[in-house]
């Protein structure tokens, strides 16, 4: 049997070239040699309050530009976190294995929850429905982003406290990341990761921009006060235009010194925005296609959730029965 990976993306905000360069490119390669579930975590955008129909076509748009991106579903499952009642049952039960230390630990929490007056349970809960999602299905390998690599360890402690109280259950899994592109960061201010959360215009290339758009964003894009490149005194804003343009090209870094070095940062930005448009319009094509034919992608996530519904459930059986919970004949 393949091993099985589990990753999930929220349906909030506008998905965006750090997520494709560093998880949905990834995603595709990963779907021909793994068994793999990729899930719309809807249940953990409304830690935060949602717009219900804003949400609701998040979700449509969000399954649409994975199957754009090249995920098949013959070969991968794409699912929606809120259709398997699974996910959240489970989290109860791990919720209850869980100390509320671990928890508040967990830098993702304090920093959110700096930003709020009051901060809602979910928040903090957040970190353990994960770990459920991952658990629910056994995966032994979770492709996450380096901001995920706490709550994947999280995940893991969960799954070893969880063992040693009530036995073998879980298998442990492990994380898997991209070599290059793993780590895209905002156009505006190199120092902070691409988000789909940030609001501010000139922080990220979403998938979805259409070309004028792109060119101006990658235009205002932060670099620093030197001419050119220069290889050995990369600001991190000139660093992360030659990573954009290297995760889309797949150059070697040979080729991209003898292709870059001296270049002046208008020259880059043009280079760097002409390979982005080139690459996003196939993508923005097959999304047309597919938002355009009714039907498709909600049948696409009902089978999806059909054909992960039966481990799900084995799983939280199995839970039960080790917990000494009801579980009818």
């Amino acid at each position: 049997m393949k091993p099985r990976v589990f990753s999930g993306v929220q349906p909030s905000g506008d998905l965006h070239i750090g997520n494709y360069l560093g998880a949905l490119k990834n995603w595709v390669k990963l779907q021909y040699d793994y068994e793999c579930i990729y899930c719309i975590v809807d249940l953990h955008a409304v830690t935060v309050y949602q717009d219900p129909a804003t949400l609701r076509g998040k979700i449509s748009e969000l399954a649409a530009l994975f199957l754009a991106a090249g995920i098949d579903p013959r070969q991968s499952v794409i699912m929606v976190q809120s259709s398997v009642p699974a996910h959240a049952e489970l989290a109860w039960m791990l919720t209850c294995v869980t100390p509320v230390g671990w928890l508040t630990r967990m830098t993702q929490y304090k920093a959110k929850a700096e930003k709020q007056e009051t901060v809602g349970d979910g928040l903090l809960q957040y970190p353990v429905l994960m770990a459920a999602d991952i658990l629910l299905y056994q995966a032994q390998i979770v492709p996450v982003g380096d901001d995920q690599v706490q709550h994947l360890e999280l995940t893991r402690d969960i799954a070893q406290r969880f063992n040693s109280l009530y036995g073998e259950t879980f298998v442990m899994p492990e994380t898997k990341l991209p070599a290059v592109g793993a780590r895209i960061m905002g156009l505006d201010d190199p120092l902070k990761k691409m988000s789909k959360s940030e609001t501010a215009s000139g922080h990220a290339v979403a998938l979805l921009d259409p070309p004028d758009v792109i060119r101006r964003k990658i235009q205002r894009a932060t670099t620093d006060s030197q001419p050119c490149v220069d290889f050995d005194a990369l600001g991190p804003g000139v660093a992360n235009l030659l990573n954009i343009f290297q995760a889309f090209s797949e150059w070697t870094d040979d080729r991209m010194r003898a292709h870059f070095s001296g270049m002046r940062y208008g020259r880059l930005k043009q280079e760097v925005a002409d390979m982005v448009i080139a690459h996003l319009e196939p993508l923005q094509r097959r999304y047309r296609e597919i938002a355009g034919e009714p039907g498709y992608v909600d049948r696409v996530l009902k089978e999806g959730a059909e054909r992960v519904a039966p481990i799900a459930n084995a799983t939280v059986e199995a839970v039960k029965r080790r917990m000494g919970l009801y579980v009818p004949c």
